[in-house]
């Protein structure tokens, strides 16, 4: 067993990504572990798809991923999202698409499951209340599951003869999971949506059933700059600012 780093929705954010593998060596974790969504509203695809291939053990599909594969239309997404992911199909290489089509919005390592969205729906649904925990904890076949999607920091668990409590978990937070049923979510890499513009990952030790939060610096303005360059839609290049 071990200690695991899990990140998700990288969304082409280079310099998210490589601030959060430079934080990720510095620990003590082992393997890491990739929820999804590589692609979609930032400007780098082919070099995070590249990161990812060469840093992570396990990476899921998420939904921007098989918008851009085609497994998903983009009239399921909003303009901007639309508009990224067209834009990607049109600049990826064709070996990094490929890996985006080998890819899964669900899997199970050491017993922990895993799944872009949630294990009720692995593709779209937003786990962001109690009460979609409470269903999604109905529903998973595993103690401790993994997801990604809502790009919040989040933790939910059910107790035996309780409901389900949940919380935003900040840097630094940590977690004793030995017990009960747990839905983790290690908040987004790339484009965070909880007020805090560092890149969030977490750590998960697989011996002692813990897990911590985590936050790394990166170059904001340097991200920004990529999505302007690119001409994508400038609201996906503001947003990284506030963390929103």
């Amino acid at each position: 067993m071990m200690k695991v780093a899990v990140i998700s929705d990288i969304h082409a954010n280079r310099h998210a990504f490589e601030a959060t593998l430079d934080a990720v060596a510095a620990s003590d974790a082992a393997e890491l572990w990739c929820l999804g969504d590589l692609v979609g509203y930032g400007a780098e695809p082919d070099a995070c798809v590249a990161l990812a291939r060469e840093h992570a053990a396990v990476c899921l599909a998420g939904n921007h991923d098989m918008a851009v594969t085609g497994e998903i239309p983009l009239d399921e997404f909003s303009r901007g999202a639309s508009l990224a992911a067209q834009w990607t199909r049109d600049v990826i290489a064709p070996e990094n698409l490929s890996f985006l089509e080998s890819l899964s919005p669900q899997g199970e390592e050491d017993h922990i499951g895993l799944y872009h969205a949630s294990p009720r729906d692995p593709v779209w649904e937003y786990v962001l209340s109690t009460l979609l925990a409470e269903l999604c904890l109905d529903q998973q076949g595993h103690r401790i599951c993994l997801i990604g999607h809502s790009h919040v920091a989040l933790s939910f668990a059910r107790h035996e003869g309780a409901l389900a409590t949940g919380e935003p978990c900040r840097d630094g937070a940590t977690l004793d999971v030995a017990d009960g049923e747990w839905l983790l979510n290690p908040g987004s890499v790339g484009q965070p949506r909880d007020g805090d513009p560092r890149a969030s990952w977490l750590l998960l030790d697989l011996d002692a059933m813990a897990v911590s939060f985590h936050r790394a610096d990166y170059d904001v303005a340097g991200a920004a700059a990529a999505i302007r360059a690119a001409r994508l839609p400038d609201s996906l290049a503001e947003r990284l600012e506030y963390g929103q």
